[in-house]
């Protein structure tokens, strides 16, 4: 599969022209083409720009109907009588604008505290939360995110109606002077994600086995005939999505079934997403009782040597979670610019030429 160089400077000018010409103010159009361009730079084809600006023409700027993202809104801090913890109203703001903040937000309530925690209501999807949490470890902070996904698209185990998220988690560990880079462990309770879906049809590959159903509740490996996906690891994933629906039930979010669904919502309902950070201070977390003469990163370092050695790493099959991400990223760098395929550069063009740009003619990588 041939990979085309965009550079990085010309991606987030179309990107941010796209965003501000759906009417988003500078800002917020900035802040997204910072996610899309974290996002590809690190191999992320589920949630780059395409799916970004997707997301948008379904559920937001694209379809006021659907009561999902609202250009320029003013998200509400609330009072709280927790010091390390706050709780926001987005408003429906941009997702990846909002995250971007309460991450930030976090690690200075974790700075003082030791640990920092900001849930979000009324949000819009943040789309690939292994970023915000990548981010957040290469500043040097243990950070974890989850969030309720935009459509209830998976179905619980042992059921037959989707009434779950595919509902991710995404956890971020500081372990750059260990291993070169952050232990992200970031992934979709679903199977596959939809984005990944979308990849598969785009790309014209089919699903893995056991990742979806169509219309009739049957099995299917064609990315064309998914009508509901399956969480993965059976139960496990059934159990890993439960948690961000109670999170949200706690939050303030309402039922799986109306997401981004205004039209089947009675009055009152909310439709809107829910998003949870913690952000750790490692110093936070040491019980100061490290043998050997190790300090808290020696012995970090230490466990991951263990995990890895007694012939693990010998056929370079065995890789931390995080480790693709960052070839990705050595092999952005060594492009000098950003990868995509013949298919996502057409999808790309879509963009630019809606947003008045051309798209040059790029190298091949």
């Amino acid at each position: 599969m041939n990979n085309y160089v965009l550079p990085v400077e010309l991606h987030n000018r179309i990107v941010q022209a796209a965003y501000e010409h759906r009417g988003f103010t500078p800002e917020e159009a900035a802040q997204a083409a910072r996610f899309c361009e974290l996002a590809s730079w690190h191999g992320i084809k589920t949630h780059n720009a395409i799916k970004a600006l997707h997301l948008d023409e379904l559920f937001g700027s694209g379809n006021a109907a659907a009561q999902g993202c609202v250009p320029g809104a003013v998200m509400e801090k609330l009072d709280s009588k927790f010091a390390a913890a706050q709780q926001w109203n987005a408003n429906r703001k941009l997702g990846q604008a909002v995250a971007f903040e309460a991450i930030a937000e976090a690690e200075k309530l974790a700075d003082q505290y030791g640990v920092g925690m900001v849930s979000v209501d009324n949000a819009f999807h943040y789309l690939w939360g292994g970023g915000y949490v990548m981010d957040s470890a290469k500043r040097g902070y243990i950070a974890y995110t989850n969030c309720t996904a935009a459509l209830a698209e998976v179905v619980p185990f042992g059921g037959k109606h989707p009434t779950l998220g595919t509902n991710p988690h995404s956890w971020g560990f500081p372990t750059t002077d260990a291993v070169g880079f952050p232990i992200v462990i970031d992934w979709a309770t679903s199977t596959v994600a939809m984005g990944r879906v979308q990849q598969f049809k785009r790309e014209g590959q089919p699903l893995p086995p056991d990742s979806a159903v169509d219309a009739q509740g049957n099995p299917t490996t064609d990315p064309n005939e998914v009508a509901a996906l399956l969480p993965f690891g059976r139960h496990k994933g059934y159990g890993l999505s439960l948690i961000n629906e109670l999170t949200a039930a706690y939050i303030g979010g309402s039922l799986p079934t109306l997401r981004s669904r205004p039209q089947n919502a009675p009055e009152g309902e909310k439709t809107t997403p829910n998003f949870f950070f913690q952000v750790i201070h490692p110093e936070a977390l040491s019980g100061r009782g490290f043998v050997n003469g190790r300090g808290q990163a020696d012995n970090v370092k230490a466990v991951i040597d263990d995990i890895l050695g007694h012939g693990n790493r010998d056929d370079g099959r065995c890789i931390l979670p995080g480790e693709l991400e960052h070839n990705a990223a050595v092999a952005s760098q060594d492009a000098g610019g950003l990868l995509f395929t013949e298919a996502e550069i057409a999808e790309l063009k879509t963009v630019a030429q809606e947003a008045g740009l051309e798209l040059e003619p790029l190298a091949q990588a």
